[in-house]
């Protein structure tokens, strides 16, 4: 099994007054902070690594991002063992339904969080196999042997219609009124090699920050407050978060 060497920041930027975004990474909650850690999946068969991108008025986003990274955090950890892939799959599936319903319930409930919602990425470790799960415009990177590759699809007009037209338009998030959230998620444990780095980030990072630029900070062995400064440094029009995790 592996080491992950985990750092991870989020960072209000240089245009919004407030920080919508947090990551999760096991039991550390992670919003205008830094962090770092490693995990040894040796001894730890089960954790989360995750972000979550806000949106909302008033500080709605703040909420909901908050509300769906501890509500998946304490799924996990409730969840029992030996379930096969499938079972797994379903499982997620039937969690983001209920989390969907309890987001768009809070907002209807109360006008302040009227129409919130979240983006949702990240790694899961279940029984030692690895998944990633990504519903929304934030994204999961593999940087490997030099090269980076974007492993989620972005559920985004921008995507949908090969344009930048629609920046920040999204076409999938738990709450903010979508009543046919859907989640991608797969498997990749045998996949995961020595020296792998995965990066989790929300759209703060890509929409200011080209992959080539993404690519270089890795190969220099940027971790994650150097991406967050990339995104800054390019203007911070959004909120930024990002986690690195490197493989031992």
């Amino acid at each position: 099994m592996s080491k992950f060497n985990i750092t991870a920041a989020s960072r209000v930027g240089c245009i919004r007054s407030n920080n919508e975004d947090m990551v999760l990474v096991w039991d550390r909650y992670i919003r205008n902070d830094a962090y770092r850690t490693v995990i040894d999946t040796a001894s730890l068969d089960r954790f989360v690594i995750a972000l979550a991108d806000g949106m909302g008025g008033h500080n709605a986003g703040e909420v909901a991002s908050q509300e769906v990274l501890a509500n998946l955090h304490f799924f996990i950890n409730d969840l029992p063992s030996g379930m096969a892939s499938g079972d797994f799959y379903e499982t997620i599936c039937e969690w983001l339904n209920s989390v969907n319903i309890r987001i768009s319930t809070r907002g209807l409930a109360n006008p302040e969080l009227s129409e919130m919602g979240t983006t949702l990425v990240g790694i899961i470790c279940y029984d030692r196999k690895f998944y990633w799960i990504n519903c929304g415009d934030s994204r999961l990177y593999r940087f490997r042997n030099g090269e980076l590759k974007q492993l989620t699809t972005d559920h985004s007009l921008n995507n949908m219609t090969g344009t930048k037209r629609h920046s920040n338009i999204i076409t999938n998030c738990i709450g903010a009124g979508c009543k046919t959230s859907f989640i991608d998620q797969y498997e990749f444990t045998d996949d995961v090699q020595s020296g792998d780095v995965y990066v989790i980030c929300s759209d703060g990072l890509n929409d200011m920050v080209p992959d080539e630029h993404i690519q270089q900070v890795l190969g220099e062995r940027g971790e994650a407050n150097e991406l967050c400064q990339a995104a800054i440094d390019a203007g911070g029009y959004d909120n930024v978060s990002v986690c690195v995790i490197k493989v031992d």
